[in-house]
């Protein structure tokens, strides 16, 4: 195309865009023109993004900060529906793993306190705060969040284990461990040149059980024979 024919197209679209009815009301109004010369169409109008998020994720939570301070801290700042901190067990230990969600009523207050709490420094930990989309809850995140979990006493365990009744084949094998450790022990004073005298090691020849003789065998003892046709 040359230079006339350009020249000529614009002056067209100038005409047809003049004789374009065009309204005066403000809502009615084209919010733009096609180059074509078409009717006017309308934008879509963006509707504000409303927040729903009202569960927070809580990281680098310290020690010794458990529910019950969690509960009495953010509760300063508007109800709060659930809380969880989650904890170890697979170890059954119930240690907090630092790092638990908060839930509030209201999704204004939980924006609130992520903006104010991301980043504050609690008991020398820097809190990570972060709103967490609802189509990101998981469906478990809030499974038996009211159940207070009770870990498991390793001692009164131990005390059971070394406490149980063992055979003599078991009770062996124990004071076979307990004596090869004890000679390893040996050695490694008297690598060092120390002088000392180890204790001896009392209670690896197990006596057998006796058997005891039923009552009535006792019995049958302590008749005297009958003679036969008495």
């Amino acid at each position: 195309m040359g230079a006339k024919q350009k020249k000529a197209l614009k002056k067209n679209l100038k005409k047809v865009s003049s004789q374009l009815p065009v309204s005066s009301d403000r809502k009615d109004a084209a919010d733009f023109l096609p180059l074509e010369g078409g009717p006017g169409r309308k934008l879509p109008e963006e509707k504000p993004l409303v927040n729903k998020a009202a569960v927070l994720y809580i990281g680098r939570i310290p020690h010794g900060f458990y529910e019950k301070e969690m509960h009495a801290f953010f509760s300063q700042f508007g109800t709060i529906k659930r809380l969880r901190i989650a904890r170890n067990k697979k170890l059954r230990t119930g240690k907090s793993k630092h790092f638990g969600f908060i839930e509030f009523n209201d999704p204004e207050v939980a924006e609130v306190v992520a903006d104010a709490m991301h980043g504050y420094l609690l008991f020398e930990h820097i809190l990570q705060v972060h709103l967490i989309p609802p189509e990101h809850v998981h469906l478990k995140l809030w499974r038996g969040f009211n159940c207070q979990y009770k870990p498991l006493d390793w001692v009164e365990v131990e005390c059971k284990r070394l406490n149980k009744v063992r055979t003599l084949e078991e009770h062996k094998k124990l004071m076979e461990k307990i004596l090869k450790h004890d000679q390893k022990r040996r050695k490694r004073i008297e690598a060092a040149s120390i002088e000392y005298e180890c204790p001896e090691i009392v209670g690896y020849v197990m006596p057998a059980p006796k058997k005891i003789k039923s009552k009535s065998s006792l019995v049958c003892r302590s008749r005297p024979a009958v003679p036969p046709g008495a």
